[in-house]
């Protein structure tokens, strides 16, 4: 079955532990989250979450996926279906990745594929692309803040 992937990252000046703490206080999301405007769901393997993204230029999407990893202060990642399995699934990730000054790498990425794929494929990859690269930003941004107002 065909593939398509993005893979997106930034350094972010803040302790991987300071990123994982915004990265998994879902219920900000709204506050500074201009691509992953919604997460609801128990942080537990298994659990179905609602996510509501809004990829630049295009209405707002919901769906629900199944969390699949979960290791703290380390890897959150999802499983997105549209219909039934192999239709278009898409394995959304988030990894942090600790550098030796103290920052945090985050590599913020989706593997999609299914039949559909070939169909949606060049202009769902472009849009989330953009939608990661400013969710990655923004991110970044209230990461940093956080950390050197002490909060995170």
């Amino acid at each position: 079955m065909q593939t398509r992937s993005i893979a997106t990252h930034i350094d972010i000046d803040a302790a991987p532990s300071a990123v994982w703490r915004v990265l998994c206080d879902w219920a900000a999301y709204p506050e500074w989250n201009p691509f992953i405007v919604g997460l609801h769901g128990r942080q537990q393997i298994g659990s179905r979450l609602v996510v509501s993204i809004h990829p630049p230029g295009r209405p707002r999407l919901t769906f629900r996926p199944r969390l699949e990893v979960l290791q703290t202060t380390d890897e959150l990642a999802w499983l997105g279906r549209a219909l039934l399995p192999g239709l278009l699934d898409g394995r959304h990730s988030f990894r942090l990745e600790a550098l030796a000054d103290g920052g945090t790498r985050l590599h913020h990425g989706e593997t999609f594929s299914g039949l559909l794929l070939p169909l949606f494929g060049q202009a769902l990859l472009a849009d989330a692309r953009k939608g990661f690269e400013l969710m990655n930003q923004a991110l970044k941004r209230r990461a940093e803040t956080l950390a050197s107002a002490g909060a995170a």
